[in-house]
């Protein structure tokens, strides 16, 4: 029986997991997620992820990738799912694709949000980072559009990390102003680990002037870590989307 492919889009609140990767002694949420899809479909799911978020850190949207071999085992599996798994995982969607479409390599870019309060707040006081000091945020954007200049971020990057390349492409940096509720909205092709974090935590020090928006370049062109600002902490750090050409979300006969 020639095995199908299907994308399965969810959304996780992260706070009680140690990332969406497995991981050997941890509670992941890819763990979770293939744990009540092999009850449920009573065959072994092995899930590749669109990326993997870090502890703590959230996703609004992640799409995933899996072979099954009968597609009827899915009849309201959505709803199966949900009925199954913990009240922070939600699942959206699950269609076929086409056999060669992968979860990761094709998508074309992804977007993070990054969310402050600017004061506590009872329904976000564990999904957002509170600022009880207001930084200046009119500095922090424009050190913020400076990144569109450069596409190169080691600095930001995870120290003794393993990845090939630190370029990225990045297509929007912006900040959202509520009440008090700000969020940070930044989006590219591909992101380093901890990238978004040590971007944060770096514009803050700009909002709280401990650096300047133009020491910002020296830090950027540096490629060292330790010029660069403290991670802002993982609960306010969200994926909300991940682009995929239309292409893959339809079968070719």
């Amino acid at each position: 029986m020639k095995s199908n492919r299907f994308f399965i889009e969810f959304a996780y609140n992260g706070t009680n997991y140690h990332g969406w990767q497995r991981q050997p002694d941890a509670i992941t949420v890819q763990e979770k997620l293939e744990e009540g899809m092999q009850l449920l479909l009573r065959e072994s799911i092995s899930l590749v992820g669109a990326g993997r978020t870090d502890a703590g850190v959230h996703a609004k949207q992640m799409f995933a990738h899996f072979e099954l071999d009968d597609p009827n085992k899915l009849d309201n599996i959505v709803y199966k799912l949900n009925r199954w798994l913990p009240d922070d995982i939600s699942v959206f969607t699950v269609v076929n694709v086409n056999e060669t479409a992968h979860a990761r390599f094709d998508a074309t870019a992804r977007s993070y949000e990054y969310h402050f309060h600017l004061r506590p707040d009872p329904f976000f006081n564990h999904n957002s980072h509170i600022l009880y000091r207001l930084p200046d945020f009119n500095k922090m954007n424009k050190a913020a559009q400076l990144l569109l200049e450069y596409n190169d971020f080691e600095c930001f990057s995870r120290s003794n990390s393993d990845v090939h390349t630190y370029l990225c492409d990045l297509m929007n940096v912006s900040f959202e102003h509520q009440k008090y509720h700000v969020i940070f909205h930044i989006k590219a092709n591909r992101f380093l680990r901890n990238m978004v974090r040590a971007i944060v935590g770096t514009l803050l020090e700009i909002g709280y002037d401990k650096m300047t928006v133009d020491h910002l370049h020296e830090v950027l062109k540096s490629k060292n870590r330790s010029m660069a600002g403290p991670s802002a902490p993982a609960q306010g750090l969200y994926l909300s989307r991940v682009h995929y050409p239309d292409h893959i979300f339809k079968i070719e006969d």
